[in-house]
């Protein structure tokens, strides 16, 4: 028997203090420095001034959402990570361009149609799913948030 085996247990509060720590290194090591970088992007976008020209151009789309224009960042960072969009979102939230009643409509879209590029690498690739359906599996999941998005105004509005 290898001495650096770790020896199972039954005992629920060991289970659990296990899983705590495993899930505390998760939000430490992979999703905190997504929320960080961006937050800092976030910033750098309102310093230049890029952020409220992504409001005005995005204002007539976001509007049927009822949203403002910045939101489209939000969505944007979101397709490239859940917790890089939710950055974004604390980030505009924090500098009041977006309020609770935006961040209601805009989570379900964040883990709807979030990660696509990290999931087209490490999720597709690896099921050996053919390329050709990649393009058409990224349509559904943003067709997906769009609908939540669409659910979500409907029911803020009753």
């Amino acid at each position: 028997m290898n001495n650096t085996t770790k020896k199972e247990t039954n005992n629920p509060f060991d289970i659990f203090i296990i899983g705590a720590r495993k899930g505390f290194n998760i939000a430490i090591n992979n999703l905190m420095p997504n929320v960080l970088m961006a937050y800092v992007i976030a910033q750098i976008l309102n310093l230049l001034g890029l952020m409220d020209f992504l409001g005005i151009v995005f204002s007539p789309a976001m509007s049927i959402f009822n949203l403002p224009g910045v939101a489209i960042t939000v969505l944007l960072t979101a397709w490239l990570s859940a917790s890089a969009g939710t950055g974004v979102a604390v980030s505009l939230f924090a500098h009041q361009q977006l309020g609770i009643t935006d961040i209601t409509i805009l989570a379900p879209a964040i883990f709807l149609m979030g990660s696509q590029l990290q999931y087209m690498g490490r999720l597709l690739g690896v099921a050996d799913v053919p390329k050709r359906y990649w393009p058409l599996l990224m349509v559904t999941s943003i067709l997906n948030a769009i609908i939540a998005m669409l659910v979500m105004r409907v029911i803020i509005s009753l």
